[in-house]
């Protein structure tokens, strides 16, 4: 990944000027210029939601009929919706008036408080639970409003918390928010308030060089390059700030080869906030992995012809994709021109929903959808048959760690949430996002059209089969997918929610786009040369997050289960005989609640206070589907306190209502204090009978290769975990399914086929209905 440090802040700053007013904010697909503190977020107006791909098609005895979603209407309000255009009436102007936060409409200048951001504050699931399983009250809605402070000559960003919603000026309140953060503050220093004194600083000294810059590059055009620093800033624990900054190739012009054009210069520097520039530090030029720790030292080097002429990485067909090349390349692979199967869904859609409330019921399952800007998509109160296995299913932070010998890549480490994740969600393409036939939703309060898929995919084997003597019977895979797919700076970022008729559910995460690289310059070590002057970066993608369970009721328990070898001597065996057997261990504190996989080691979450007919445990099995993984590292230089989300591949903790994330989104900031220290977490609490949240991570080793250009590949690149029943029904539950057959009397030549009243289809489909018309494809963006 890739995003810009130093100069974003301009970015911010001229768009709260221009739009700030209206609280509205620009085509998001500007925020991928990364770097700099997010920027305010879209209050957007009530949109409703369409099915593009929707057709109903005539019947005429032989076509087929393709129905929409069933309207429903949800069972409790959606309270973890964001803010609506009511709730948010008149919140700005209310903001305004508050003597006590004293804040400038505008930018205001430099020594001026001004409003940043506002989004739904996520009610208490103390207080939520009251309502949606009796008798209680809807929560209150708050709003975590983000404020900039600058008024006392040290600007901060602060987090305050504003209601009960709508504006009343009777009731309405506002106080500093911290209960939910480790750091029991909202207030956090504003690590770019000097960017544009550095930029002027800096400035200076690239321009001392500007006749080497200008000649260094030879086969590329003059003064065709840009430089971008660390992400996030290098933070040292005496409150310095550095960065250390790469020089790429600009020539492409477009931000998806610019990644793949690194030039073989870096230069640091380090300053403070507190202290203007006579005391900032200039660390030197690095060119051909020789440290030159001024200009001057770098202007006699190169008098003097000690400087190596490389050659430059530059743009080519080989980097491109998309409507900068023809994107296919070579031979046309045989019988290719004919078209590849088609999924169709002859009886159109078979799941349940409430638009408004975003509500969704397929086969059983129930959940309700909330939306952030910087997390995206989440689940809450996930059921099955009105009995809940989940009450929250959210993303929390997505890590992008990089390692290599030059400075750029060693200092980057990309937190995708404090680039607005939610923010990057893409307009899905039909027939390749997602099947022709799903249905697709806008997600206004991600400013996204078409920003969600829903639908069924029959697996490409059975869910079970058995062939006996007489008989064979085989049920369909049938399984309900929600997806959306973020776009991150070069990332493409496709997280996929799986609902499966045996009651398990299953979390993918892919990863495309175009990868960071590195100038091959005697990087062998950390990878391989991929182009001329090129070489993949090796870096960790570690996705985390959260899973409150919740089954039957609150008081839940973890086991891990292993397989270990033993020699056992039985009764009936004169020797011991070489077996293995089952080996149990309660995890009863969060002392011991930091877990990694093995090949033999599973886990469990279940309530003994619920057993089955047979005396077991009822619960939920936790295994991984796909390679995951988590951070390589349980430490870093670039991260420090930020680390310990990513550093196992799971972690249980107590609930409690003040540790909603495992991070935040300003926790860049602040890399030694944070606002939220996940390590905080695991504080000794008894984890035995009690509430529980499960923090997982998805996650990939990757280590780029020539296949990576000009893409790296959704099936190279995924990670997958699946929640399935654990003797928490009686029986297989998928049997309740019509999707199965059984074959009787084969061996008689005339078998009987029952079917259970499902019929297969026999009408019609008309193919060019399912073609999808992209002639209107436009990103997913409101504007």
């Amino acid at each position: 990944m890739a995003r810009h440090s130093l100069g974003s802040a301009f970015c911010a700053i001229t768009l709260q000027l221009l739009l700030l007013s209206s609280l509205c904010w620009a085509d998001s697909r500007i925020q991928r210029s990364r770097g700099g503190p997010p920027r305010p977020q879209r209050d957007l107006p009530s949109l409703s939601k369409h099915y593009s791909n929707y057709r109903k098609r005539a019947v005429n005895g032989s076509a087929c009929v393709e129905a929409p979603p069933v309207k429903i209407t949800a069972p409790k309000q959606n309270v973890w919706r964001q803010l609506t255009n009511n709730d948010t009436k008149g919140l700005l102007p209310w903001l305004y008036r508050q003597e006590d936060l004293n804040l400038t409409r505008g930018y205001g200048g430099r020594h001026s408080n001004t409003y940043w951001d506002h989004e739904l504050m996520l009610p208490n699931k103390t207080d939520v639970l009251a309502y949606i399983d009796g008798d209680g009250g809807e929560p209150a809605r708050y709003a975590k409003v983000t404020v900039n402070m600058k008024s006392t000559g040290e600007s901060t960003f602060d987090d305050i918390l504003v209601g009960p919603l709508p504006v009343d000026r009777t009731t309405t309140t506002w106080q500093a928010l911290g209960y939910p953060y480790t750091r029991k503050t909202g207030s956090i220093r504003d690590i770019w308030a000097k960017d544009s004194q550095v930029y002027d600083w800096i400035s200076k000294h690239t321009n001392a060089v500007k006749n080497i810059t200008t000649n260094l590059w030879p086969d590329m055009k003059r003064n065709n390059y840009y430089w971008i620093g660390s992400e996030p800033y290098l933070q040292s624990p005496d409150g310095k700030i550095g960065s250390w900054y790469a020089y790429w190739n600009s020539e492409s012009g477009d931000f998806d080869t610019g990644t793949l054009l690194p030039l073989n210069l870096y230069f640091g520097v380090e300053w403070s906030l507190d202290t203007d520039p006579s005391d900032w530090r200039f660390l030197g030029w690095l060119y051909d992995d020789v440290l030159y720790p001024t200009s001057e030292a770098f202007q006699a080097a190169y008098r003097k012809g000690d400087i190596r002429i490389h050659p430059a990485n530059l743009k080519g067909e080989w980097a491109e994709s998309g409507h900068l090349a023809q994107l296919r390349q070579g031979e046309v692979l045989p019988l290719d021109t004919k078209p590849p199967p088609q999924a169709v869904a002859p009886a159109g859609a078979r799941f349940s929903i409430d638009e408004e409330a975003k509500y969704v019921e397929w086969m059983g399952f129930s959940f309700y959808l909330g939306f952030t800007s910087n997390r995206g998509m989440a689940f809450y109160d996930i059921r099955r048959k009105g009995q809940r296995i989940l009450y929250e299913l959210s993303f929390q932070e997505a890590l992008a760690h990089y390692a290599g010998t030059d400075p750029a890549q060693s200092t980057t480490s990309y937190l995708d949430a404090a680039y607005s994740l939610g923010g990057s969600m893409v307009e899905l393409v039909p027939g390749y996002d997602c099947p022709t036939y799903a249905t697709f939703i806008d997600v206004p309060d991600l400013n996204s059209k078409n920003g969600i898929c829903f639908f069924e995919f029959n697996g490409d084997c059975p869910m079970a089969r058995h062939s006996g003597f007489v008989y064979t019977t085989s049920t369909k895979n049938v399984y309900f997918v929600v997806r959306a797919v973020y776009t991150v700076g070069n990332y493409d970022y496709m997280f996929s929610y799986e609902f499966y008729l045996d009651g398990s559910i299953q979390v993918s995460v892919r990863a495309s786009g175009v990868i960071r690289t590195q100038y091959a310059a005697g990087n062998e070590e950390y990878g391989y040369r991929i182009h001329d002057a090129l070489s993949g970066s090796m870096h960790d993608h570690t996705l985390n997050f959260k899973a409150d369970f919740d089954i039957l009721g609150t008081a839940n328990t973890v086991e891990s289960t292993s397989f270990v070898p033993a020699a056992e001597k039985y009764v009936w065996s004169d020797i011991p005989r070489n077996t293995f057997k089952l080996r149990r261990e309660i995890v009863e504190t969060e002392d011991s609640s930091r877990l990694n996989w093995d090949r033999a080691t599973q886990y469990r979450i279940f309530n003994s206070d619920e057993p089955n007919k047979y005396g077991e445990y009822r619960g939920y099995r936790i295994l991984p589907t796909d390679g995951t993984t988590h951070f390589s590292s349980d430490v870093s230089s670039n991260l420090a306190n930020l680390v310990y989300p990513f550093t196992y591949d799971l972690a249980i903790t107590k609930q409690k209502d003040t540790e909603p994330q495992s991070t935040h989104p300003h926790n860049s900031y602040d890399i030694w204090e944070p606002l939220v220290n996940f390590d905080n977490f695991f504080d000794g609490e008894d984890l035995v009978q009690e509430d529980l949240v499960v923090w997982f991570n998805l996650g990939m080793h990757h280590l780029p290769h020539t296949g990576d250009l000009p893409n790296t590949l959704f099936t190279n690149a995924h990670a997958g975990i699946q929640f399935s029943p654990l003797n928490y029904y009686d029986r297989d539950v998928s049997t309740e399914t019509l999707s199965q057959i059984l074959i009787k009397d084969k061996y008689k030549g005339n078998s009987s086929v029952r079917n259970f009243g499902q019929q297969e289809p026999v009408c019609a489909v008309d193919l060019s209905r399912e073609a999808p018309d992209l002639s209107h494809y436009d990103g997913g963006y409101f504007y």
